[in-house]
């Protein structure tokens, strides 16, 4: 089951960006683009989470989350590109739950609204689909990976790539592409560091980077996930799949 969220963000490109994450995660999305419309909403349609952007029109963001604290329980993400510690410190302490800077990733931006609104009791854990490709696991609900049941530590937009290419294995996706769906709020991110990237991916996953078995370049074109090749004790081959987390 999905939230009901309210998202205050006054660039029209993001609003629908930010929308669109949020409803093919399941969750019923409302769009403002201003403090005084956030306050309405808010009061109005009472919410499970706020995604606040802090520089809004009319009224401040900062202004919107310490009324909207004083008012109720309502779980607050700010989005800021403020970026010093007093900034992001302020922020918390008039009453937001979570933060996230600008430039970030919309599959980072979704992680964090189902960690507010599982410890809101909104969400339970397990509902997302563990991404599978031989014994490699994607685990969006938790933000972690696993590699024959090793845990892996990747960033924000190691993670964002595989999970793109992990949604579709065997299909090569362009740096275009992957640029558009794991770093679509970020406008810095270029051609070349998805190269980057998907180099420093290699030395976490694979065990020969050189000779990768998961993320393979395909020339020409970009990047795609395959299973590995069976070995001698998996003759059927590795299995490609998607399930609900069950893990407690």
């Amino acid at each position: 089951m999905g939230g009901r969220i309210l998202v205050a963000e006054d660039d029209p490109k993001q609003a629908n960006l930010i929308r669109l994450y949020l409803e093919r995660e399941g969750h019923t999305v409302l769009v403002v683009g201003d403090g005084r419309s956030a306050l309405d909403q808010a009061r109005s349609r009472r919410p499970d989470l706020v995604v606040l952007d802090v520089m809004m029109p009319v009224v401040d963001g900062l202004d919107v989350c310490r009324i909207l604290r004083a008012e109720s329980d309502v779980a607050i993400l700010l989005l800021t590109a403020r970026t010093t510690e007093d900034d992001v410190l302020l922020g918390l302490d008039i009453g937001a739950d979570d933060y996230i800077t600008k430039p970030y990733s919309p599959r980072e931006l979704t992680a964090r609204v189902r960690a507010l609104l599982r410890r809101a009791g909104v969400v339970t854990a397990g509902t997302q689909a563990v991404l599978q490709v031989g014994d490699l696991e994607v685990d969006p609900g938790r933000f972690e990976v696993r590699v024959a049941g090793r845990p892996v530590t990747l960033t924000a937009k190691e993670f964002g790539i595989l999970e793109v290419l992990a949604g579709e294995p065997g299909r090569a996706f362009t740096r275009t592409q992957i640029i558009d769906r794991a770093f679509g709020f970020d406008h810095f991110v270029l051609e070349r560091t998805v190269d980057a990237h998907v180099m420093n991916l290699r030395r976490k996953i694979e065990t020969d980077p050189a000779a990768p078995r998961y993320v393979q370049t395909v020339f020409g074109r970009g990047y795609r996930l395959a299973a590995p090749r069976p070995g001698p004790a998996d003759p059927g081959g590795s299995s490609v799949r998607q399930s609900a987390d069950r893990r407690p």
